[in-house]
This record gives structure tokens, sequence and C-alpha cells, in this order.
């Protein structure tokens, strides 16, 4: 049997498949974000009650935010802060005393959809997590492409595309630049443009159930919004070309986002047509940690 463990930044998700691919166990927790210490043991003590449960010493993959370095071995550039420089595939394989496949959360959501979830009829993936943060992923065949620095799909760390006056120079990110993707289109990158407009602090679900009311400051924030996610996956499909687009994380789970979305992208897209489709996952907010537990039946990765 095989664990997965998907890392984010506010929870922690675990399940344990069998050979049917079912979901025998599963919980979530809450992820102690500020301390490291503290997640290495939160995970250790959650793979001690799945075996407890499934009776069974199993393989154990996670998904978490960031990737590790070929340089150090360490994790790089997590929007979980205290995950960065750290041993996290070591300190673990040390904790529960086997070896750990680790992927970014994005490269497990993408694997996931891929092996059977929304993308699973597509060759090439592209996988997005829109919610803490902006991650993404990308399969070929449904094998991973991690890339020679280990960061494809890092999309969030690219400039906003064609951006507004309006919009310049845009919100400092945590990685010291100005105006990533991921300052505008992350659930707090929503928020925080909303309260700098508006003057209001509400949280995205809140403005996506007022706009679908039609206030017209949250319909105008959703409007905004969706255009500047079409501008940025128009980028994507420039570059890459996906025969699917995947949407998750908690962004995604807005219904109003997909409305005139491909229409949007469209407008940005260097072609005479869109044939990409942009869904959302199948799997929901529990695809990554799924596909971390698929981790295990990777037998190429795309350097």
């Amino acid at each position: 049997m095989k664990i997965g463990i998907d890392l984010g930044g506010t929870k922690t998700e675990l399940v344990v498949i069998d050979r049917d691919s079912e979901i025998i166990f599963q919980k979530r927790i809450a992820t102690p974000a500020q301390s490291y210490d503290d997640i290495i043991l939160s995970i250790k003590s959650l793979v001690a009650e799945a075996e407890q449960q499934a009776q069974v010493t199993c393989s154990v993959g996670i998904g978490t935010p960031g990737a590790v370095s070929q340089l150090t071995g360490k994790i790089k550039n997590s929007n979980t802060q205290c995950l960065n420089q750290k041993p996290l595939q070591s300190d673990l394989q040390t904790a529960l005393k086997r070896e750990v496949r680790l992927a970014n959360d994005a490269n497990c959501l993408a694997l996931s959809e891929s092996v059977d979830g929304a993308a699973m009829h597509a060759a090439i993936v592209f996988a997005v997590i829109i919610g803490t943060g902006t991650g993404a992923g990308i399969t070929i065949n449904k094998q991973l492409l991690l890339g020679e620095n280990s960061i494809a799909g890092e999309w969030g760390h690219n400039p906003l595309p064609w951006m507004l006056d309006d919009e310049q120079p845009g919100f400092t990110c945590y990685c010291g630049k100005r105006g990533c993707i991921e300052t505008f289109l992350s659930g707090p990158g929503f928020k925080m443009d909303y309260a700098s407009r508006y003057g209001e602090h509400l949280e995205p679900k809140q403005i996506a159930s007022n706009a679908a009311q039609a206030v017209p400051q949250a319909l105008e924030a959703m409007q905004r919004y969706q255009d500047r996610l079409a501008r940025s996956l128009a980028h994507v499909i420039n570059i890459l070309d996906p025969n699917s687009i995947i949407l998750a994380g908690g962004m995604s789970n807005i219904p109003m986002l997909y409305t005139g979305l491909s229409q949007q992208v469209e407008k940005y897209v260097f072609s005479d047509q869109l044939k990409t489709p942009i869904i959302a996952a199948r799997h929901g907010d529990s695809s990554g940690v799924r596909g971390a537990a698929w981790l295990w039946d990777q037998t190429n990765y795309y350097i």
C-alpha cells in the first residue's frame, strides 16, 4: 500500500491507497507552518496512525511547496518559509526510517490528474494550484517534467503579463521581486488587491459570493481576477501549448471563474483558435495527496 501526504501551507493531508487505487484511510490536520521541527513530528505521527489503521508498512510520497535543490539537497522556493534551506527529505527519511519520495505539491497535482483525473487522456498537462500560492506542475505522457533546475512549471514567479498602468509595479512577493503572478492570483493576493482598492478586508469566498449576487465592487474584482488569470495562462499556452490545463486550489472552487474564461484566454493567445480545455481538477483539493502516493509509480522523470 501507498501513503501520500500533501504538506500544505495551512493543512496537511494524508491518504492510504490500496492496490485497487482506493483510499482506505484519510486524515487532515492543520500544518504547524511556523515550526520546521513540528512539521517533521506531525508527519511522523500521521504516518504512524495511518500504518496502525492499515496494519502494514507503506511507501511514503510527499508533496511539498517548493522543490529540492539539486545543489544542496535542501528545500528551496517554498512559501512555507520555515522549510527553505532545510534537508526535508533527509530528515523525514530519518524520522520514518525508510526512503521517502518528495516532489513539489503542484507536480503531485499534475500527476494525479494525469493518471486518473480530469486530464487522464491528455499527453501534455499543465496543472495549476491557485490557493495559498500559485504553483504549477507539468506532466508528459503521465510522467513528471522536473526540468534542469527542478523548477518546471513555476509560472507564479514570473511577472504578471501585459501589466496595466494601475497594476504597476505590483505588490512585493516573498521571493523578493515585485509584480509576480502569485501576488495577483493567489487567494491572499486576491484578498490584498480587493482591500487595496476598496478599503475592505474580505475573504475570497465572501468576495466571490458577493460577485455572484452582482455586488458591483465584488463583480469588478472577479472580472479583474479572471482577466489576470487569462493573461497568465495565455503565456503558458504560447510556450508549452498543453493538451489540457487543470485548475485546483481554493480559488479554483469559484464557479463563475470559468464563465467565459476560455474566451478571455483566447484574446491573448498567439493563435487563430484556442482548443486547450481549462477545467477544474476531478479530485478537488485531495488531488495533490493522491499524486504524492503515485510518486512510487513513476518510472521516468523528464529532466
